[in-house]
């Protein structure tokens, strides 16, 4: 299965432009809100128009401007799970799961079909309840049923798991990687975590201001985002601007260092990442004299700030963060990073029509 996505949509002063190839399995789009994921989503789905472009799953066209192609979106094989799952208020589970078998005519196949999903979904209990009865988890889980008893070509998931707590959320994130195994199915999933992204997904699109910026492997992706805006989205704390000043070293004015690097340096270097778990007072290499500035006490980890001895004034402190049975209780006076811990930087540079 494939999706080729190459769209233009203008909303006021925001400019959609989205090129995305995505060559099946899970594919995670991660970026702040009102980057324009869901936008993407829904011009996928039909619920948006776009202005110009092409959209083609499989080899099948769902959009295309210059052609005057633009099918319904019940005729796109396409399953979008809403952010609020848009469970029908007045029906029971099992009728929400029937309005997914709307195009089975077969009164028979339409039964066994319902109460297969509503058995592999763990709903059978529930089948009789209102949306208002459910837990959130149940929720979910009768919106993908739903969604999944349609036999859908792709699954598109816009932030499936912000209305929930964090322990439904982490418990409902392997349920629902466990299901979308089993029923074998390519996915695009919308998120603004890093943490649900890198999880669940083998492949992730970091997106900025309506366009995407890099596309890889998510553990690629989150080694070497590239950018300024893709070390943030991953989780760095700590980012600079920097300059090349030798083939492995670039130079930190704002911190006052200079910093030995793991990959070659290009030219246009702008900034630098150093994320918080990867500081240690043992390194061998760019170590440099620390001031302790504050520290908070987290449930299982410390987060200590603090600067270089060289910082500049009015620059932002530092995150090291580290797990609580290593807290060092007193603050080293050095500490180093190693050389392949360092992010390199560059220009965001908008991708267009290739990963």
């Amino acid at each position: 299965m494939s999706l080729s996505v190459h769209i233009r949509k203008k909303l006021g002063d925001f400019q959609l432009a989205v090129d995305l190839e995505h060559p099946g399995g899970i594919t995670g789009l991660l970026g702040a809100s009102g980057c324009g994921k869901s936008m993407t989503l829904k011009a996928i789905a039909g619920i948006e128009k776009p202005d110009e472009g092409r959209i083609v799953l499989d080899g099948r066209v769902l959009f295309d401007s210059e052609k005057k192609v633009n099918l319904k979106p019940q005729d796109r094989k396409v399953g979008y799970l809403f952010q609020n799952y848009a469970l029908f208020p007045n029906m029971t589970v099992e009728k929400n799961i029937l309005c997914g078998l709307s195009a089975e005519k077969d009164r028979g196949m339409r039964k066994k079909k319902m109460e297969d999903m509503l058995e592999k979904m763990d709903l059978s209990e529930q089948r009789k309840l209102y949306p208002a009865q459910l837990s959130g988890g149940q929720q979910q889980r009768t919106a993908l049923a739903r969604m999944l008893v349609s036999e859908p070509e792709v699954l598109l998931l816009d932030e499936p798991f912000s209305a929930l707590d964090s322990y439904l959320r982490e418990l409902l994130q392997i349920q629902v990687k466990d299901i979308l195994a089993g029923y074998g199915k390519d996915v695009l999933l919308v998120s603004h975590s890093r943490d649900e992204v890198y999880y669940l997904c083998g492949r992730t699109a970091v997106m900025e201001k309506g366009r995407i910026l890099k596309t890889d492997e998510t553990k690629k992706l989150f080694a070497d985002p590239g950018s300024r805006a893709g070390a943030m989205l991953t989780g760095c704390k700590n980012i600079a601007g920097a300059r090349k000043i030798g083939e492995y070293e670039v130079e930190v004015p704002e911190w006052g260092i200079c910093l030995r690097t793991g990959k070659p340096v290009r030219e246009d270097v702008c900034a630098v990442g150093l994320r918080a778990h990867y500081f240690n007072p043992k390194a061998r290499e760019n170590v440099f004299p620390v001031i302790y500035s504050s520290e908070r006490e987290e449930p299982f980890e410390m987060r200590i700030l603090f600067r270089y001895a060289g910082q500049k004034e009015g620059t932002g402190d530092l995150w090291w963060r580290l797990p609580k049975d290593r807290n060092p209780r007193i603050m080293p006076e050095k500490l180093g990073i190693a050389p392949q811990n360092v992010l390199l930087l560059y220009p965001e540079q908008i991708q267009e029509d290739e990963i």
